[in-house]
């Protein structure tokens, strides 16, 4: 299957934020691809990246950076796609990172998760794409389902505990 949804990152030491949401999207059925590019290292392989990913349909771009951030807000003046910034911890935990990609001018919009956020990012874009496909609605919404499952369970095993310290009823 052709990808649908890209994620980049600055470098590969970003792969281990990322995995969360390659896994999500192998989960949710929804052909993506990574690469490894640079606003500051690689600028023209950017552009490129970005005037492109419409053409090769490429739906939501995920762009994973720390520290300046740029690759994001970058790629978002490239093209049309939504673009969804991941700021990954870095020199300042990440918050130099965060401002990096939420602080866009007018006109250059990055949809921007917490930091180290490669799992919502994944999400996000699941949601994005369950606009227009009811295959994905449905798997995204078994997949929120089993969220609260998971939440109403340990709830009931929290009912469980006889020590007073921790009784929730």
């Amino acid at each position: 299957m052709n990808p649908i949804v890209s994620i980049i990152m600055g470098s590969t030491s970003d792969l281990p934020v990322m995995e969360k949401a390659m896994a999500f999207f192998e989960d949710m059925q929804i052909p993506f691809e990574v690469n490894a590019l640079s606003a500051h290292r690689t600028p023209a392989a950017v552009e490129h990246f970005a005037k492109n990913a419409k053409a090769r349909n490429i739906k939501v771009i995920i762009a994973a950076a720390g520290m300046a951030a740029a690759l994001p807000g970058v790629i978002a003046a490239s093209t049309t796609l939504p673009v969804i910034g991941v700021p990954v911890k870095g020199m300042l935990d990440g918050l130099d990172a965060l401002l990096s990609i939420v602080q866009m001018p007018p006109g250059i919009p990055v949809a921007t998760v917490g930091v180290n956020g490669g799992l919502n990012a994944a999400i996000l874009a699941t949601e994005m794409l369950a606009l227009g496909d009811d295959d994905i609605a449905r798997r995204l919404s078994d997949y929120k389902q089993s969220l609260r499952t998971k939440i109403e369970k340990a709830n009931d095993q929290l009912s469980e505990i006889k020590s007073y310290k921790y009784k929730t009823n």
